[in-house]
């Protein structure tokens, strides 16, 4: 990108013609080929959700997650309504095409329409839906909402430094790190290093193309195996 200077011969970024903030994310459905990601609703996914998240043996899905995992029903049903509540984050649920079930969530956050950035966060995968087409193309239709229908210049991944699965669940997506912020959050009473991760605008397309591609049916065998891993998609073509 060439340098751009002000009248004093200062460097300065590019200039946004015709910019104006962006929408606030829409509370509605978005459908996909794999799952639905429905606006979270206590009546309709908190039975769904604490059955998905008891499959896991232990709490360690919920180490760092903002809340621990819920001691039973009761607990997991005012957890989600707290959740449904929010605005910002705005949480969704992740629901099964085939079974019709709710089976984690996730949700956009930090929502900053007037600079066009957005993020994804509080992703709460049930065994049932990790690893699966589900899990990423969930991410894909958030990516999809934010970047080609709302407008938005940079879309954020943000995780404890020590969650390492989440770090590489990021690079994998196509998230590219951008650093740690030292002592950022204090929660459940310790402190926690953020690492930040983002896309913008100019890397979504390749992103986008490569994510449809990894989703499309042909990408899977008969078990549901996927034959081309994701960054393999990403690789130059020729």
């Amino acid at each position: 990108m060439p340098d751009r200077h002000n009248a004093y011969g200062q460097p300065v970024g590019p200039l946004l013609p015709g910019w104006t903030a962006r929408p606030l994310p829409p509370r509605r459905a978005i459908e996909g080929r794999y799952c639905v990601l429905e606006p979270l609703d206590a009546a309709r996914h908190a039975d769904d959700l604490h059955a998905a998240y008891a499959q896991a043996p232990d709490g360690r899905d919920w180490t760092y997650l903002g809340v621990e995992r819920p001691a039973d029903l009761a607990g997991t049903r005012a957890h989600i309504e707290r959740a449904a509540r929010s605005a910002d984050p705005m949480h969704f649920a992740v629901v099964d095409r085939q079974s019709g079930r709710a089976i984690g969530t996730l949700a956009l956050m930090r929502i900053d329409p007037a600079n066009g950035a957005i993020e994804v966060g509080s992703v709460n995968f049930s065994p049932l839906l990790k690893h699966t087409p589900m899990s990423t193309e969930a991410q894909h239709l958030l990516m999809k909402l934010a970047f080609d229908e709302l407008g938005y210049r940079r879309y954020e991944w943000k995780c404890d430094n020590f969650n390492e699965p989440s770090k590489r669940a990021a690079m994998r997506l196509g998230f590219q790190f951008e650093g740690v912020f030292r002592q950022a959050v204090v929660y459940k009473g310790r402190s926690r290093d953020t690492a930040w991760f983002s896309i913008t605008d100019g890397e979504w397309p390749m992103l986008r193309a490569a994510l449809e591609r990894w989703l499309a049916p042909a990408n899977f065998d008969a078990e549901g195996r996927q034959r081309m891993a994701l960054d393999r998609f990403r690789l130059p073509r020729g």
